[in-house]
């Protein structure tokens, strides 16, 4: 990126005014909203999300430059706590005022114009600019589902400006802030079989979706019943085995009682 020449800019965190019209605008691509609920679900099923925090899809984030409101609302955010009641953050989000900065912010690429890396400072400023300059969001996620291509930017608290992330050999990029790895998964949910980005934890474990964690309970419970069934069918066999050798003893016992018998009738008395 070239150097982005900043503006003085007098930046405050005010609440939306009520009379404030959000834009009504559709997402842009169907598959965003979908997208965003599987990066926020893996992330409760997994313990990873407290009550604090908040996660937020197509959701304006706030802040007023020069007296005017400026709203932007990336397709998924990550707000580690905000300080108010959810209630208080129904039609959007300030932070400073009402939590914190968000350590996240993911775009999905479907804009053909490249809005996700307008770096335009006038009024109203470009994604790029707001996120980087105006709120600082140490971490920007740039996505594109269809090819599957992920771009990672974290913010140099020297320069002040993003730097592109380097993944690790598996293709995935510590989120510090978070404590996770993310990255691009292949495969299928509700009924969208494509590209996902998915989370991992520090020891490469895949934070799972929940039909994939009723999947897996219903392969351990399967699991279960078979070891079940080897274990009564060995059972069965240790009591048929039993049951040979009951009937080989009592066979080695008839056999017995009558060679006593023949013996005696031949005027032998049989050894015990």
């Amino acid at each position: 990126m070239t150097a982005i020449i900043t503006p003085d800019y007098q930046i405050t965190w005010e609440k939306l005014p009520d009379d404030y019209k959000l834009p009504d605008d559709p997402v842009d691509n169907i598959n965003q909203p979908f997208l965003a609920a599987a990066l926020t679900e893996s992330l409760e099923l997994a313990g990873k999300l407290p009550a604090s925090a908040l996660t937020t899809t197509n959701y304006g984030i706030c802040a007023t430059l020069n007296g005017k409101t400026v709203v932007k609302a990336p397709d998924w955010a990550y707000i580690p706590q905000i300080k108010v009641s959810r209630e208080e953050v129904i039609r959007s989000y300030t932070p400073q005022l009402e939590g914190d900065i968000p350590v996240i912010v993911m775009e999905f690429l479907s804009d053909p114009e490249g809005s996700e890396y307008s770096i335009k400072f006038t009024y109203p400023p470009g994604k790029w600019f707001f996120y980087e300059s105006i709120l600082k969001v140490p971490n920007y996620a740039i996505f594109e589902p269809d090819s599957g291509g992920l771009e990672v930017y974290v913010l140099d608290q020297d320069t002040g400006r993003y730097n592109l992330h380097t993944p690790n050999e598996n293709q995935r990029y510590w989120i510090e802030e978070m404590n996770l790895y993310l990255g691009v998964w292949q495969g299928t949910r509700e009924n969208r079989t494509g590209n996902w980005l998915r989370w991992w934890d520090e020891s490469g474990q895949l934070l799972l979706w929940g039909s994939e964690l009723v999947e897996q309970e219903r392969q351990r419970v399967e699991q279960e019943r078979q070891r079940a069934e080897q274990e009564r069918q060995r059972a069965e066999q240790e009591q048929q085995r039993a049951e040979q050798e009951r009937q080989r003893a009592e066979q080695e016992r008839q056999r017995a009682e009558r060679l006593a018998a023949q013996l005696r009738a031949a005027g032998i008395e049989p050894q015990d």
